[in-house]
């Protein structure tokens, strides 16, 4: 995934470099350091079993772990060199010792998004980048993928992947051929220039796990007892709803297929096949189990070893938690945003009913959205589906409920005093919802009805929409103070297609 996006990124260097392409090159920088970090570790277990093996019996290991050592001293002379290269173009571009360089984050550099510096170092002032640090780098690549393929027998070296394409071809945006150097670093910006050499680290690395693990693999297994071994638990969850069964194979690491090893557990005895022993056990009641026993296994002398093992894993109801994230019921006709979780089970695998309306997937896939549209409860329902089987993971029952009515406003008050100049300035009622109503809904004012006294008589006047008509503005503009207006039979239609009467307004000129 880290490659792809590493591919897309460059190709989008020939456009100008906006904040996101920016911040794209800086989060796959980060991830490229990570992954850099833990295959570098996953290649040091490879190196300990290697090392392990030539233990045992040194005088058939030699020749592979001599080779291996080979190849572990050039991949870090060569990692070793582009680290340098990286922290002193990061130095010149910068104008800071090289020391400060290895210290500093590339988010703040303050010449990431530039490339006259790093340009010039890396190209030169060649035109195809032959006097630039570019060309040493690719020299040292070609050498050192030559040099690691010649630790491989000839009639093996097809079955090795030897990544870092030095050959090309390359193009420019206009399809023009270019030199592996110009098409890298020429106009590349010093945050590019660095994930770039964080992605060869990376294909360095794959070269190097490639050839070692051919090197191991070609070491016959078979020739060895098993006395530098240990035993293995690999379960396939440490995390147990109740009522399923925990799963696990307990191996030893360096295991004979021709074995049949037996594993012995709290007195009791379970024999395998091909080297393997298949353990499960009952999850009938909560919490921490632990269990520990031995594996026995045959060395080719015909002397039975024992190995100690130990693993522990969770018993634990289904938790399910189902919440409806704005409020804690749910409104007719409009979109009731829900949260559904399951500890210890991935959203992926969790599948949700409800048993009026509709449940479905929000647009992020994390959260889900309920649309109902009559009062009374409704019951949604989880599943967890799990291999090939399905499990209720339990239900929760909600309130439904018409959505509450707005207040009618005008001239920013909903009744008592009010100035006759606000009055006609803001000329319409505003529906509002109340304060504590999370969902951004609006309410459309269809007609009302506007009441005035004056000497004594009433007067009525109906208007559509919410806006004050222009007689009614012309009472307003007459009144004096403390005289009575009303805004009554209110009726307004909500976002759920239901029409409702809202409160009247009473007001008296100030």
């Amino acid at each position: 995934m880290i490659a792809m996006m590493y591919l897309v990124l460059t190709a989008l260097l020939a456009l100008n470099v906006s904040v996101e392409i920016l911040e794209a090159f800086l989060v796959v920088n980060e991830s490229m350091e990570t992954t850099n970090k833990s295959f570098s570790q996953k290649i040091d277990g490879t190196y300990s079993k290697f090392q392990q093996q030539f233990a045992i019996n040194q005088n058939k290991v030699r020749p592979y772990w001599e080779k291996a050592q080979k190849a572990q001293k050039l991949t870090q002379e060569l990692i070793k060199y582009i680290e340098g290269i990286k922290y002193e173009v990061i130095s010149v571009s910068e104008g800071i010792t090289i020391d400060e360089a290895k210290k500093i984050p590339l988010r703040e550099i303050q010449t990431k998004d530039k490339y006259d510096q790093s340009t010039r170092y890396f190209i030169g002032e060649s035109q195809n980048g032959s006097n630039g640090k570019a060309r040493e780098l690719k020299d040292k690549i070609i050498q050192y993928k030559t040099n690691v393929l010649n630790l491989i027998d000839p009639a093996n070296r097809s079955n090795i992947t030897i990544g870092i394409n030095t050959d090309g071809p390359f193009y420019d945006a206009s399809g023009d051929k270019q030199p592996w150097e110009m098409h890298h670093f020429y106009h590349t910006i010093l945050a590019a220039d660095v994930t770039i050499l964080n992605k060869l680290v990376n294909d360095i690395q794959n070269i190097e796990f490639d050839v070692v693990n051919h090197l191991y693999a070609s070491i016959s297994a078979e020739d060895f007892t098993f006395d530098a071994i240990t035993a293995k638990v690999i379960a396939k969850s440490n995390y147990v709803f109740l009522g399923d069964k925990y799963e696990a194979e307990i191996l030893v690491a360096a295991y004979d297929t021709k074995q049949n090893p037996e594993v012995v557990i709290g007195g009791g005895r379970i024999s395998g096949e091909n080297g393997i022993v298949n353990y499960t056990a009952a999850a009938t009641s909560e919490g921490v189990k632990k269990y520990n026993g031995v594996i026995k296994v045959t060395s080719p002398s015909g002397i039975t070893n024992s190995y100690p093992f130990e693993n522990e894993y969770i018993v634990a109801r289904p938790s399910l938690t189902v919440s409806a994230i704005k409020m804690n019921v749910f409104y007719m006709g409009v979109d009731n945003p829900v949260s559904i979780s399951v500890p210890g089970v991935a959203d992926n695998n969790l599948s949700a009913t409800i048993s009026t309306g509709t449940l479905r997937r929000d647009a992020s896939g994390k959260n889900w959205v309920v649309r109902v549209s009559q009062q009374g409860k409704a019951i949604i329902s989880v599943a967890m589906k799990s291999d090939k089987t399905t499990r209720s993971m339990g239900s929760a029952e909600f309130r439904v409920k018409r959505l509450p009515p707005p207040n009618a406003f005008i001239a920013n008050v909903d009744g008592g005093p009010v100035a006759k100049n606000a009055l006609l300035a803001a000329g319409a009622l505003i529906p509002r919802m109340p304060e504590d109503f999370e969902f951004d809904l609006n309410f459309v004012i269809n007609s009302f009805t506007f009441i005035s006294i004056r000497g004594g008589d009433v007067f009525p006047l109906q208007g559509k929409g919410n806006l004050l008509t222009e007689e009614m503005k012309n009472f307003i503009r007459n009144s004096k103070r403390g005289d009575k207006i009303w805004l009554e039979n209110i009726m307004a239609k909500g976002p759920d297609g239901s029409t409702r009467r809202l409160g009247t307004i009473s007001l008296e000129i100030k």
